[in-house]
């Protein structure tokens, strides 16, 4: 006896209900969720800055003070946020590992790194 082949067409639900119900009808499938930032550069073009008087602020012309904040110390050697500084060579660095690294530089590598701070120390 062979069991019987029964053909049945299934019919989902259009949607679950464990999901939310507006999340279908509000984001149909494929399209993108949330909110659309736009670049400065689509800002730009979609204004038509051109039009506008030369004396009103606008991205294209904004001009800013000086920052009233002291400016962050980074580390010459790694890039993070540096809390300390060597008074023998005046490098800035991050931590106790990269200190000893900036203690075993050479007078030259630590000129260079002065250099590219604008900070040209002679050390003695």
């Amino acid at each position: 006896m062979e069991p019987e082949i029964v053909e049945a067409e299934l019919v989902l639900p259009s949607h679950f209900s464990f999901k939310r119900v507006h999340m279908y009808e509000k984001y149909p499938k494929g399209q993108a969720r949330g909110r659309h930032w736009k670049h400065l550069k689509q800002i730009v073009q979609a204004e038509n800055y051109q039009n506008y008087p030369p004396d009103e602020p606008n991205y294209v012309n904004i001009e800013s003070p000086p920052s009233m904040h002291p400016c962050k110390r980074i580390c010459d050697i790694t890039g993070f946020e540096a809390p300390y500084y060597d008074p023998r060579t005046n490098l800035r660095y991050a931590n106790t590992n990269v200190f000893k690294i900036v203690r075993s530089l050479p007078n030259d590598y630590v000129q260079r790194y002065l250099s590219l701070r604008n900070a040209q120390v002679v050390l003695k």
